[in-house]
């Protein structure tokens, strides 16, 4: 009798397991659906929502930054992209983003790592390196002599 109820125990909790990744992934594409419609509330609970139940999705803290952007809360935008970066140092999307961000901020320092950093993962989108690199000539310290 026991055994029968271990097992029944065990199938609800696997079944319950799969229910969450059954959702986190459906929240994330109903998400990613509303964000192309321009639904960006919607999109941006959707994507909240998937990461309760997915914490280390890449992907919807990627659009999490985007949607930031878009509202100009540069704060939260530089939170999602770090955690991007956490989770998947290699995406591109999320470096290209930030460097935007620390060349708004006139950070040198900071833009000269991030580029860097940039060449060693760039795969698609390498060419936006060279664009970088015009645009911190323009904040790089002059020396007054």
């Amino acid at each position: 009798m026991f055994k029968k109820f271990k097992i029944f125990f065990l199938l609800i909790i696997l079944l319950s397991s799969f229910n969450q990744v059954i959702a986190s992934d459906s929240y994330f594409e109903e998400a990613k659906k509303k964000f192309y419609e321009k639904k960006i509330e919607d999109s941006k609970f959707l994507f909240q929502r998937n990461i309760v139940f997915n914490p280390k999705d890449a992907k919807s803290y990627l659009y999490l930054a985007k949607i930031y952007k878009s509202e100009e809360n540069q704060g939260e935008e530089l939170k999602n992209l770090n955690t991007t970066l956490l989770l998947e140092p290699d995406n591109e999307e999320a470096m290209q983003m930030l460097i935007e961000v620390e060349l708004k901020k006139s950070n040198y320092s900071k833009v000269k790592e991030l580029i860097k950093n940039f060449m060693v993962i760039c795969n698609k989108l390498c060419e936006k390196s060279k664009i970088f690199e015009e645009k911190l000539k323009n904040i790089e310290p002059k020396n007054e002599s």
